[in-house]
């Protein structure tokens, strides 16, 4: 980690600087090509040094692209957040375009106190910069878990909230599509803090009666007709119905032990309304829990009609009785397994980049047998026999196409590696592996209590001995006092919203997760459409 006091701007030269060369150290072609500007992503975006303007401080947080950053106006000494996008991680048309339309629909929305508001964006040689309000009241769940009080009627208050974003959204023609507790942030520390939506990097422009088939978000909040590839806005509410089940009852109503399980979960739509504590909840609550996760899109509430439910209207009147501590305990195992697998998955991405491309300089160096920098089909389809790469047919297939329509008949260094990325998919327990052996500093096989509180320590955590401790209840499932790598990955393959360390990755999960789920025919689960 490290990098937390540097400025991104001097993270991001790093970044370049360590993935220019040449694999055959010999004229760095790729880089030195004076026809090769820059990439420019904001055509319309001041291209001054993000660092002549705002002073950037401690890192705040971190997700694929994206480094945020405590920062302060040099002028108005007002506190801000700065998300920096390096552009070595835009390796795709397909990312340039994701940060391009994040900007645009952040731009396009109106301003509003439920939407965290775009300062400015500005972007350098090495990346974008996003320049927004500061919230510092801390995660959704965080919340409950701290107040250790919860109640329907702040249950109520929270849903008002997050639907109401989705009815501004859908207003003005924007489909979230990435709606989940870790997207909302509270805006200060006060109790009645306003709660804001922060992220719309999978956020995507619609027109009326338009479908979309790209499989995008977070496996536990996907409506059905996501993974159908077949869907509108009305995903944003089933989305927002899962976090209102999760509120009232501390887990997601759609839970299985791997992927395919929760997307089959999810297909055949049974919500259980018999565990602790919904004997207790209220007959409104559920009604609506049951109208938000309606399986037919058709059916489902509007995030109006949503608005206008009895039970939020009488929210005021809600029972402002503590759901229990079934629900705290859960609600705190799930707030406390996010923030391991959001380390652990910080982990693996910073791994991936490097070690990923350091394998691909090496397949590129094999392959341009005549080492003048470029690839061509010829060489691409001996190399690849030659090497017997790990690539499916159809992978390689993907390679040799992109060779023969780029215009060009070859392929230079940038964009075999921006292809090969975009294909590669590292076995799962590879991953996992990386990411266990960081935490088990001394190498012993296991992680030990000091060792996970080192680690959270690393990210600012004042209390990381009794999240440690809390950690170590839930995943040390065999009680001797340490986790083993077997405990490690059930705890990543079973807990909340693992494996969000690449969208692209995700992006290619789901694909094939789809692929599978028709095959095996469960794409017929549940109600048909």
């Amino acid at each position: 980690m490290g990098n937390c006091c540097r400025s991104p701007a001097a993270v991001a030269r790093e970044d370049v600087k360590s993935s220019n060369h040449d694999p055959s150290n010999k004229k760095d072609k790729a880089s030195a090509n004076p026809k090769k500007a820059p990439v420019t992503v904001l055509s319309d975006v001041s291209k001054e040094n993000i660092e002549e303007k705002y002073m950037l401080d401690r890192e705040l947080g971190r997700g694929e692209f994206g480094v945020t950053y405590l920062c302060i106006d040099r002028g108005s000494r007002e506190l801000l957040a700065c998300k920096s996008i390096s552009k070595r991680k835009l390796r795709t048309a397909v990312d340039v375009e994701d940060v391009k339309r994040e900007v645009a629909i952040m731009k396009h929305l109106p301003e509003d106190s439920s939407i965290v508001t775009l300062r400015e964006a500005c972007e350098d040689e090495n990346a974008v910069h996003l320049v927004m309000e500061l919230c510092e009241g801390g995660e959704l769940f965080d919340r409950i878990v701290a107040r250790g009080h919860y109640t329907e009627r702040a249950a109520a208050a929270v849903t008002r909230t997050i639907v109401e974003v989705v009815q501004l959204c859908h207003k003005h023609g924007v489909i979230h599509r990435d709606l989940k507790p870790e997207n909302f942030l509270f805006a200060n520390k006060k109790e009645n803090s306003p709660l804001k939506a922060i992220d719309f990097g999978l956020s995507i422009f619609f027109k009326p009666g338009e479908r979309f088939s790209e499989i995008v978000g977070s496996p536990y909040y996907m409506a059905p007709e996501v993974l159908k590839r077949n869907y509108g806005p009305e995903i944003d509410i089933w989305s927002a119905g899962v976090i209102l089940y999760i509120l009232l009852c501390g887990v997601p109503p759609f839970w299985a032990e791997s992927e395919q399980g929760v997307a089959q979960a999810i297909l055949r739509g049974l919500i259980d309304f018999k565990r602790e504590p919904w004997p207790s909840v209220s007959e409104g609550a559920k009604s609506l829990v049951r109208q938000m996760l309606e399986p037919d899109p058709k059916l489902r509430l509007t995030a109006k009609q949503v608005l206008e439910h009895t039970w939020l209207q009488n929210a005021k009147k809600a029972p402002n009785v503590p759901l229990g501590d079934v629900v705290k305990a859960r609600l705190k195992q799930f707030s406390m397994m996010n923030r391991f697998k959001r380390k652990a998955l910080r982990v693996i991405a910073d791994f991936l980049s490097n070690e990923e491309v350091e394998d691909i300089k090496e397949t590129f160096k094999k392959i341009d047998t005549d080492d003048d920098g470029i690839v061509t089909v010829e060489e691409l389809k001996t190399g690849l026999q030659k090497l017997n790469t790990q690539l499916a047919e159809s992978e390689a297939q993907l390679l040799i196409e992109a060779v023969d329509t780029n215009g060009k008949g070859t392929l230079d260094y940038g964009e075999f590696v921006a292809i090969s990325l975009h294909l590669k998919k590292m076995a799962n327990d590879e991953h996992l592996h990386k990411a266990f052996s960081y935490f088990d500093k001394d190498s012993n096989g296991f992680i030990e209590p000091q060792e996970l509180q080192d680690a959270l320590m690393e990210d600012g955590d004042a209390d990381c001995a009794n999240v440690a401790n809390d950690i170590f209840q839930e995943v040390d499932t065999d009680k001797d006092g340490k986790i083993s790598y077997e405990e490690f990955a059930a705890m990543m393959k079973t807990g909340t919203d693992w494996r969000k360390a690449s969208r692209h990755y995700s992006r290619g999960r789901f694909n094939s997760l789809s692929v599978k789920l028709m095959k095996d025919g469960s794409l017929n689960l549940g109600s048909s459409e």
